[in-house]
């Protein structure tokens, strides 16, 4: 059986710059890409707030020269999927999409988390033109236009005070007659003029002529008095939550109730010796490409100073 000393799970930012420290430390890493190879930054067009890029980056191509860097000191990429582990004993023992399996001495698990979509096919058809589950990251391209946030809880919430700094309207479509929200979160947005809410309405889908020009949406589904109606937006953010992709690993690790890996003490550790989470996977409050990126790191080096404890 092939035998590595660290194995990395995941292509994003936090998996790259993992590879980057590992493979400068000399353990040789080894990075199995996953189904999305570069993470979800590769569904974006523009980066505009990852240091060092003064005039923005596409996201495709920021993910290949973070791949390209890890390549040059050594990371061996494998395309493919980890589909099972076994963390009973060490070292562990992964298995790969197509039947291998696999030991190693530390994995970096840095699978990320996927946005929740509402599953209407015109959110695939305008990814990148006018849909977005990321205010954060897309907000600044709707300065002074129109847009329209989902959901109703706290995140949707906050999506919504945010992108109404920066734009002119933000609707709040809500399928529930109430908000989910904390009653801080409830005050806030009642508050802000620019925010309207939308209660019980739901999206049927989207309509524009090379980006999203607005959408086509109901109120009171199913009952005596629906209404269809169109909504004229500019932009469209989902922010009804994510799912990390850690289901491979609830058998071995602390998970949230959500999902997310649960580490230690602010570090990277999980409660294995030698396995270390980043990114994403473990992060349910920023979500944001810097913070995994630098989470990558400390989870690259902890793997250090573990394999130099087994010498």
């Amino acid at each position: 059986m092939e035998h590595q000393k660290c194995i990395i799970i995941g292509s994003g930012p936090a998996g790259y710059t993992a590879a980057i420290y590992a493979g400068r430390a000399n353990l040789a890493p080894v990075l199995y890409a996953g189904l999305q190879m570069g993470g979800q930054l590769t569904q974006t067009t523009i980066v505009e707030n990852f240091p060092g890029y003064p005039e923005g980056v596409d996201g495709n191509q920021m993910m290949m020269e973070l791949r390209q860097q890890a390549q040059r000191f050594g990371t061996d990429m494998r395309d493919g999927i980890i589909t099972e582990v076994d963390f009973s004993s060490r070292p562990y023992t992964l298995t790969t999409d197509r039947g291998v399996k696999i030991e190693t001495d530390t994995v970096i698990i840095a699978t990320g988390a996927s946005a929740k979509y509402l599953g209407l096919d015109d959110e695939k058809k305008y990814s990148g033109m006018g849909v977005s589950a990321c205010a954060t990251c897309d907000g600044f391209f709707y300065r002074k236009k129109t847009v329209a946030v989902v959901g109703g809880g706290d995140t949707a919430c906050e999506e919504a005070l945010y992108l109404a700094q920066l734009c002119q309207k933000v609707y709040m479509i809500v399928r529930k007659p109430y908000l989910r929200a904390s009653d801080v979160m409830k005050r806030r947005v009642a508050e802000n003029e620019k925010i309207e809410i939308l209660f019980e309405h739901n999206t049927l889908g989207l309509y524009g002529t090379g980006g999203v020009e607005g959408a086509h949406v109901v109120f009171r589904k199913g009952e005596a008095d629906e209404r269809k109606y169109d909504l004229p937006i500019d932009g469209f953010f989902l922010a009804i939550g994510h799912k990390p992709n850690t289901d491979i690993f609830r058998q071995w690790l602390d998970l949230d109730e959500t999902g997310y890996i649960i580490t230690i003490d602010g570090t990277p550790r999980t409660k294995l010796p030698g396995i270390y989470a980043a990114g994403d996977c473990a992060d349910p409050t920023y979500r944001q490409a810097i913070v995994a990126a630098g989470a990558g790191c400390k989870a690259a080096l902890e793997a250090e100073r573990y394999l130099q404890t087994l010498e």
